[in-house]
């Protein structure tokens, strides 16, 4: 798949946090070195189901075929759950890859399992990150600068100030801490007012009523703000429910098409989108180069830039996306 100028980006890669690797062995299991000419399996699993993982998997596919010798077994968590999550991680260790790549759901209470995970196999953290667990490193976007991006397009969008509320589907997964954190940090000094943030279990239905609940609750809300990919899409079909595009602004992430279409006819404001392309390509790529020895291919936490979609640059955008997917 032919790269396009946004997604040969150069990673930024910071080391804010030391990876726990292994030392080398005869095998790959506690992430060791794979015998020569082995073709290895590696896999890749989500947090949930939304489309934003349709990109991941491109990058993957992308990441494989150039590499020649790898396997990737792409997961999907289907229900968004750290259960079922917990159950694919185990099915893919019994059945014995090389290296996995995971989306994590519940950072806090799963690391001591993730942990288990990093003594049988290689493991990276891809999306949302477990910091405190064994993993070798962290790959994707720098949540907290991403929300500090999102503050400013919220600042744009409310120039005179006003309330706002936020949207995601746990708040206590890691990269929707450091979103609404960076969001608040962006906001010091403002007169723009966090109200709260409301959860929706990954459910894209209860996040619509969650955005209309607060359209009732708040009739001087100025804007909603989703952090999850389908939040954008939710919030929009509140606010056009409720008959007030224009007047209560929308800022998200990600690029859900809903999202970017709501953003060229100006009913969303704006979003920040991550690169989920690079998140699989550099995760298989990292992944088969450390395995086969070299382990300067992963350490600490690998940043993805971000950046700020809105209506003059929405549809080269959209050009863009339909490359990467291919359709």
């Amino acid at each position: 798949m032919k790269k396009i100028k946004f997604l040969s980006t150069a990673l930024c890669i910071a080391t804010l946090a030391a990876g726990c690797g292994k030392n080398s062995s005869s095998d790959t299991t506690g992430n060791g070195t794979a015998p020569a000419g082995k073709k290895l399996k590696l896999a890749f699993v989500s947090n949930n189901a939304a489309n934003f993982w349709s990109f991941a998997r491109a990058g993957c596919n992308a990441a494989a075929k150039d590499l020649g010798d790898v396997d990737v077994d792409f997961r999907i968590t289907q229900d968004g759950g750290s259960a079922t999550q917990r159950q694919i991680l185990d099915d893919l260790t019994a059945k014995g890859v090389d290296g996995i790549a995971v989306s994590v759901n519940d950072p806090d209470n799963q690391t001591e399992f993730l942990n288990k995970i990093a003594g049988q196999t290689l493991l990276v953290c891809c999306d949302s990150d477990a910091a405190k667990s064994q993993r070798v490193a962290y790959i994707g976007t720098d949540n907290e600068a991403a929300g500090e991006q999102a503050g400013a397009l919220i600042k744009e969008a409310l120039p005179n100030g006003g309330k706002i509320m936020l949207f995601v589907g746990h708040s206590d997964s890691q990269n929707a801490m450091e979103r609404s954190g960076g969001i608040k940090k962006a906001l010091e000094g403002s007169n723009i007012q966090v109200i709260d943030i409301r959860t929706d279990d990954t459910d894209a239905v209860r996040a619509q009523k969650n955005a209309e609940d607060t359209l009732v609750k708040y009739p001087d809300i100025a804007c909603l703000v989703g952090l999850w990919n389908y939040n954008g899409p939710a919030i929009l079909n509140a606010v056009r429910g409720a008959g007030k595009t224009g007047a209560v602004k929308i800022v998200c992430f990600d690029d859900e098409a809903d999202t970017l279409a709501g953003i060229a006819t100006g009913d969303i404001y704006g979003t920040i989108v991550q690169n989920p392309f690079e998140f699989g390509k550099q995760s298989v790529t990292r992944m088969d180069k450390y395995v086969h020895g070299d382990k300067t291919q992963l350490s600490g936490k690998m940043f993805i830039p971000t950046r700020a979609i809105k209506k003059d640059n929405v549809a080269d955008y959209q050009a863009e996306v339909k490359k990467i997917l291919g359709n």
